[in-house]
């Protein structure tokens, strides 16, 4: 009366197209060089963790482009929280460029170059990731009641109140 299940794998070489080698763990060395040119802060969110929370990452996805010797260049790698990791690997691997692999494509994504893109995930769109830390928390709190007091979701009502700043400054957009 028991069920024995079965597995089948396809072939390992199209898997990968033409890599068919794994990835390789990245030296300690490595996030000490990123920690000390860029410091030791998530490069979407742009605020400063404990170093043992930060991850190395490609900024053009390993599946995309591979492997390349780290201590040639720190420009192809950078440092990110576990949330902007996951965020980042979840929009990649949805992204139409996971099929096509173009590393050019990834070089204009936010998620690669979050502070020079042209695209998020081949969507036109920009993102602006806001994190409220600890004494923070009280007024993200308190943005969050009122834009619930107005009907309106935070996003929503952050990028009002922006707009209304940004109208007082006479720098609103026509």
């Amino acid at each position: 009366g028991r069920s024995i299940g079965a597995y089948r794998f396809g072939d390992p070489a199209a898997h990968r197209g033409v890599q068919l080698v794994g990835r390789s763990a990245f030296s300690s060395n490595l996030k000490t060089r990123l920690i000390e040119e860029f410091g030791p802060r998530c490069n979407i969110y742009l605020q400063e963790f404990p170093e043992r929370e930060l991850q190395i990452d490609h900024r053009i996805p390993f599946e995309i482009s591979g492997d390349h010797n780290p201590s040639d260049t720190l420009d192809e790698y950078m440092l990110l929280c576990r949330s902007a990791n996951r965020a980042k690997s979840w929009s990649c691997e949805h992204c139409d460029n996971w099929k096509a692999r173009q590393p050019e494509v990834c070089s204009l994504c936010y998620w690669a170059f979050p502070e020079n893109y042209s695209h998020v995930a081949m969507h036109d769109m920009r993102r602006l990731d806001i994190i409220w830390l600890g004494g923070e928390i009280a007024e993200y709190d308190l943005l969050n009641r009122t834009a619930a007091n107005v009907g309106e979701n935070i996003p929503e009502f952050v990028k009002e109140v922006i707009r209304r700043h940004l109208d007082t400054q006479g720098e609103g957009i026509s």
